[in-house]
Parts: C-alpha cells; sequence; structure tokens
C-alpha cells in the first residue's frame, strides 16, 4: 500500500490545457511509494546497465555526475489522479548511457534500490524522453522523492519513474514488473488513461 504526504490538494479542472483526463493538479509534491525509503550513499551508488548478451556498463556517483547534464522543465501525471506542472530537474539523458550499447532487444527492466522493478520499451526511453534525474527544483533529489537519483519519464504515468534507480536490463519481450503484475496498465500513457490491465 502506498503512503501519500499529508500537503497533498488537488482541484479538479477539466478545461486546464496540458491536463490529462480524469487528473487534478496540484501544487505540492505527493509522496508515493510501495515500501520503506531505502538510503543510499553516493559512495555506493551505481548505475548498471545489462544487454542481453549479459555485457554489462556501469557508472559510479562521480562518473554519473560528470556526464552530459541537461536541465529541463516538465510536467509530471501520476496514476492516483494528481498532476503537478513545471517541475523543474536536473540529470543525464538515457540516450548518453546507451550511445556505446550494443542492444537489438526492444524492452527494458529497470530495477531499484529496494527492489522495485518497473518495465519499458526503448521506444519509451531513447530520443530525449527520460532521464535519470538527480536534482529536483534546484536541490539535490530527497530519498522520500527517489534520491539520490530516480529515473524520470514524464510522458507515462509516474509510476514508471522508478525512485532509487540502480539499473536496467535488456529483455526480448515486454515483461511485467512490479506495478504492471499488480493489475496496472503494461504501458501507462496518461493521456489514453492506461492505468490498470
Amino acid at each position: 500500500m502506498g503512503i501519500i504526504s499529508s500537503g497533498f490538494r488537488g482541484r479538479r479542472n477539466k478545461d486546464q490545457p496540458g491536463l490529462p483526463p480524469g487528473q487534478y493538479l496540484t501544487e505540492s509534491f505527493p509522496v508515493l511509494s510501495a515500501g520503506p525509503t531505502p538510503r543510499i550513499d553516493t559512495a555506493e551508488w551505481e548505475f548498471q546497465l545489462t544487454t542481453e548478451t549479459g555485457q554489462s556498463h556501469s557508472w559510479s556517483w562521480d562518473e554519473f555526475q560528470n556526464l552530459p547534464q541537461e536541465e529541463f522543465t516538465v510536467d509530471i501525471h501520476c496514476v492516483t489522479s494528481w498532476s503537478k506542472f513545471g517541475t523543474r530537474w536536473k540529470g543525464v539523458s538515457l540516450d548518453t548511457f546507451f550511445q556505446d550499447v550494443d542492444t537489438s532487444h526492444p524492452y527494458t527492466m529497470f530495477s531499484s534500490y529496494g527492489g522495485y522493478t518497473t518495465n519499458l520499451p526503448m521506444e519509451d526511453i531513447l530520443n530525449g524522453k527520460a532521464w535519470i534525474v538527480h536534482q529536483f527544483d534546484g536541490e539535490d533529489l530527497e530519498p522520500a522523492h527517489g534520491g539520490p537519483a530516480r529515473l524520470l519519464v514524464p510522458h507515462l504515468y509516474f509510476w514508471k519513474s522508478a525512485k532509487w534507480v540502480r539499473g536496467l536490463r535488456m529483455m526480448d519481450r515486454n515483461d511485467p514488473g512490479f506495478w504492471e503484475t499488480n493489475g496496472y496498465n503494461l504501458h501507462g500513457d496518461p493521456w489514453l488513461e492506461e492505468r490498470y490491465w
């Protein structure tokens, strides 16, 4: 069961441009988690990409920080119906991690410290669609929001943006992750209201 921060305040506005169907706007940043919040020391943090051949590419925190960084603003949408406009982030595009990776598999499974997983097609994480982020609103990402680093896939429901991300592996089929196994949609497009199976 998820935990929702007490500061959540939402309001529905059906005529709000940029608001997907069935969503509410919020000014706060609700916290929802499937379990306890891991505390990961950046000295121990690592992001690992494993191909279908078993080849592994990994980045320490310092190596991650030395990759090309992007600052950007996006809207985010949670499957529980809240949306937050104009969120500011800093991180590294998934395109950067895949620059020297040879793979033919069309799907990925992301994993987190703490055991969470979520599946994503390659077409949803490349070409400027997804990042590993470490700052929110100009500050280091708090553990409650996935710090020290989380996946961010803003065009999909927010459960796809795995908190406390630690890596991904390539897959030849679209196997479900944690929430997908528990009834959430395999894809999660908020504009199509792809909430559940």
